[in-house]
């Protein structure tokens, strides 16, 4: 296994040893994520990978400051993290766009937030112009949400985070609902936008191939609860191409780990398994 070092920068976003438990009636508590950690260079894109419901979600949401915890911290730029942050901006499954705004309101949904730094009119409108641009949506500005296709609505709903300018992207599966065409292009947009704006990223998938086309960096979650199971570190200008020597032994390696995981013998750093339930939301 290829298993990555912490890249030189200081770290934009960091996790330490994360634990996180959901209270059951009459039973002990459901342990969703225990002793994971991360760190996140400026400009990184992360790919946290694993099987349903190995609360790769919940992580997200811990990360974003929208989910507390019951152990561990979480810094943005070496500051505690204790709730959404204006620099760090989260794109969802579900594009949920307001279905009476239209395209260009939709996307500046958000900027007048009061944990958003105060902008004029002028510089609003030309966020939001700017972000529709570049997902490639000019001319759509007046529509609404049921004018739109299901690769619109994500572009919009992607524009809508740019708008904010953040120095993080997180993204809950953007792309799992899109057929294959589509989301092939919004993965290259996607790849486009990081670049072009030096942003950094955390990616929750369930895709090998996703994960190996994204990110240059890889963590696997497994169900023994939350807890990292493997990782690797893409070499810098690697093929974004699943099938080219590298990312192809490392989808090998993926997979192999994943299913002696699920059989109850996993050779990743997670140790043996505690026997906890894993039906967590994932």
């Amino acid at each position: 296994m290829n298993t990555a070092t912490t890249p030189a920068q200081a770290p934009i976003l960091e996790a330490d040893d994360i634990r996180l438990a959901y209270p059951r009636a009459g039973a002990a508590p459901h342990i969703v994520l225990q002793s994971f950690s991360l760190r996140l260079a400026p400009g990184e894109t992360i790919a946290i990978l694993g099987s349903s419901g190995v609360g790769k979600s919940s992580l997200l949401r811990v990360l974003a400051g929208l989910q507390q915890t019951g152990h561990g911290s979480v810094r943005l730029k070496g500051e505690p993290l204790n709730g959404p942050h204006p620099r760090s901006s989260f794109v969802f499954q579900d594009p949920s766009l307001l279905p009476w705004l239209t395209l260009e309101e939709n996307v500046g949904f958000g900027l007048d937030f009061k944990r958003q730094p105060g902008i004029g009119k002028a510089e609003k409108q030309a966020r939001v112009r700017a972000a529709i641009e570049e997902v490639g949506l000019h001319g759509a500005n007046a529509r609404y949400p049921a004018e739109l296709s299901g690769g619109m609505a994500q572009r919009a709903a992607l524009a809508r985070s740019l708008a904010r300018q953040p120095e993080i992207l997180l993204l809950d599966e953007p792309f799992s609902a899109l057929d294959e065409v589509t989301r092939s292009d919004m993965q290259t947009l996607l790849q486009t936008l990081i670049a072009r704006h030096g942003t950094a990223a955390v990616l929750v998938t369930h895709d090998i191939d996703e994960a190996l086309i994204l990110a240059d960096r890889i963590i696997l979650i497994g169900d023994s609860p939350g807890r990292t199971i493997g990782e690797w570190a893409l070499t810098a200008g690697h093929p974004r191409d699943p099938l080219a020597p590298e990312p192809s032994r490392m989808r090998l390696e993926i997979m192999k780990l994943l299913r002696e995981h699920r059989r109850g013998s996993p050779t990743g750093r997670s140790g043996s398994r505690d026997g906890t339930p894993a039906e967590a939301a994932a």
